[in-house]
């Protein structure tokens, strides 16, 4: 059924045509970097061997009621305690254990720790792991995800009419999305009263020293690519590209940008050793809720990217089963409103519009929950990459990240 409360802007759906992960070689690494940028990427961006694809561990959820969940920092509703109240109405509700592990801080880094066990098909100490687009279809291309039991989530029903049809996996028998979200710039607004609207705004000389930006190489680098004018989601040039490049190594060789991070990016900001950055827009939510409001985010002038995070199976989880109830149960709408009012991303489910609203009627008037077609229009997805360009545009963003 047709969503009728949720985007249809064409945006969401070039969402589900995020770019795939193309499998890197050795050759080309060492073509593109130096010897230090290359251990990097090869240990970060490896997607291992096609010859042989793992097998599925046995589901003992049965006789095992527990799972663990891998996702991001700042990704779940929680209270002043510390705890995830939907989490633990699920566990009471289940009569399972969840152990929820903030375990993914960047999607390269991630897959860097548990590709080895992946490509054995062993337990990576995770049930369920929620990743970005492209990683996942890396991970649905190598064989290291398991099928979903259709009939054990019913209420993939509710998921929003243009993500149930991706490229990289049609039909959704492999992963459902957790949240989308956009990138764009924030600041501390008592120490940078009058804000920040484009990215060259990140390079002010008061700013020495006080920028961070994001180790999501499509984030990064898409926002500073739109500042120079050039259209991610079409076909850019490898000049276009190291343009930017460029950019971003001046910013470090100068000492401009103080760090390059995945999601601990956050901790900078609260501890004021950056003042402003490059960041994920419902982290600054969190953020303002959790030290005080001090940070605003804002699509840049030029534009922003927009991103989807998916739930998986790994294929050595013997929790198959329970972690599809577990997807099953963020599937319902009361719930994913509950989750999206807190976390203040894209939340993908039909139907949570009407429930968050009564929650708070405020709620739906959020753009970055329920954007509507004017902010839509100032966002792009990172255009889909051929291996070749994976291979040098990686291992360029990666020696960078090794300078800061």
């Amino acid at each position: 059924m047709k969503p009728s409360n949720l985007p249809q802007d064409p945006m969401i759906r070039q969402l589900v045509q995020s770019a795939r992960a193309s499998q890197l070689t050795r050759r080309g690494l060492l073509a593109g970097a130096g010897a230090g940028a290359t251990a990097l990427a090869l240990a970060a961006c490896s997607t291992g061997g096609a010859n042989s694809k793992p097998t599925a561990a046995k589901d003992e959820s049965a006789s095992d009621k527990s799972l663990t969940w891998a996702n991001w920092q700042a990704y779940l509703d929680q209270d002043d305690a510390g705890k995830y109240p939907t989490l633990e109405a699920f566990e009471k509700q289940s009569g399972l254990t969840v152990k929820y592990d903030v375990a993914v801080d960047d999607n390269n880094t991630y897959y860097a720790k548990v590709k080895d066990q992946l490509a054995l098909g062993k337990d990576i100490g995770a049930d369920t792991v929620c990743l970005t687009d492209w990683m996942i279809a890396r991970w649905i291309r190598l064989g290291y995800v398991q099928s979903f039991d259709e009939s054990a989530i019913p209420n993939k029903k509710n998921l929003v009419a243009n993500l149930q049809d991706v490229d990289f996996d049609p039909g959704r028998k492999k992963s459902l999305p957790w949240q989308s979200g956009f990138a764009g710039i924030c600041w501390n607004k008592e120490k940078l009263p009058a804000g920040l609207k484009s990215i060259d705004d990140l390079w002010k000389p008061e700013l020495k020293g006080k920028v961070g930006v994001l180790s999501e190489m499509r984030d990064t680098m898409g926002l500073i690519l739109m500042q120079q004018g050039v259209d991610i989601s079409k076909d850019f040039s490898d000049a276009e590209f190291e343009k930017g490049i460029d950019t971003i190594t001046k910013q470090v060789s100068n000492g401009q940008i103080r760090n390059i991070k995945g999601n601990s990016y956050l901790n900078d900001l609260k501890s004021g050793d950056t003042l402003a950055a490059i960041c994920w827009s419902g982290d600054i939510t969190q953020l303002n809720a959790e030290a005080g409001d001090n940070w605003q985010f804002a699509i840049p002038e030029a534009g922003g990217t927009l991103w989807s995070d998916n739930f998986v199976i790994p294929i050595g989880s013997s929790q198959k089963a329970n972690a599809e109830k577990l997807i099953d149960y963020y599937y319902e709408p009361e719930v994913a409103a509950e989750v999206a009012a807190w976390v203040n991303y894209i939340t993908p489910v039909e139907g949570a519009k009407e429930a968050a609203t009564k929650i708070d009627p405020e709620l739906a008037d959020n753009q970055l929950i329920f954007p509507d077609e004017e902010t839509l229009s100032k966002v792009k997805i990172f255009r889909s990459l051929t291996p070749a360009e994976e291979q040098k545009y990686q291992a360029a963003f990666q020696k960078v990240i090794l300078g800061a």
